[in-house]
């Protein structure tokens, strides 16, 4: 599918088949896509639990409101983010000149050490250009897909045991859908959400 298509298609699906299984091959070849997404300073700060396990999807769907489709679906992604991840800088440009790493690997531990805002923020951005890269890459292997925020970041943490310095920035499921999404519930026009050079004065 084009990418373009795949834009235009996506919806956030909330029926899904409960009996469908995506195999390990889908799976995997969907998360290796997400690891394509782009991070700054490629820090490659997100972490991604797969949830396939009926006992802990049904926990979490407690955990988030009694929605179906985190049990229905059939993988619930936790999108999750190492907040200390710019600490070993090193890592992340192993196969890069000498004198890249050199530039590069200080300004990483600048930028970031006891800036916890910029931590977070860099880690909800990391996660939102991951959830979007998965969601098209699902649309275009046929499958479809619901971003949540509707939960209880806390209970989940516990049910995925989330370690220590890492967060939950969403929700992710996907399957096959069993019911077309509603229609659009109305987008903005054109000029009152893109500007050229500047705001309107």
């Amino acid at each position: 599918m084009e990418t373009t298509i795949a834009i235009h298609q996506r919806r956030s699906v909330k029926h899904y088949d409960p009996n469908h299984t995506m195999s390990e091959v889908e799976i995997q070849e969907l998360l290796e896509l997400a690891l394509l997404s782009p991070t700054s300073f490629n820090l490659q700060n997100w972490r991604f639990v797969v949830v396939t396990d009926p006992a802990k999807k049904s926990a979490m769907r407690a955990a988030a409101w009694n929605q179906a489709q985190v049990t229905d679906a059939s993988i619930t992604i936790l999108l999750c983010a190492d907040l200390n991840a710019h600490k070993d800088g090193a890592r992340y440009w192993v196969n890069a000149p000498q004198a890249v790493q050199d530039m590069l690997v200080p300004m990483i531990g600048t930028l970031y050490q006891d800036n916890p805002q910029l931590q977070r923020d860099e880690a909800m951005r990391s996660i939102g250009i991951a959830a979007q890269t998965l969601m098209l890459a699902a649309k275009s292997m046929g499958y479809d897909s619901c971003p949540m925020i509707g939960f209880d970041p806390v209970k989940v943490g516990e049910i995925i045991h989330l370690p220590e310095g890492h967060l939950i920035g969403m929700m992710l499921t996907v399957g096959k859908s069993v019911r077309d999404a509603n229609a659009r519930g109305g987008q903005l026009p054109y000029d009152s959400v893109v500007f050229r050079d500047q705001f309107p004065d």
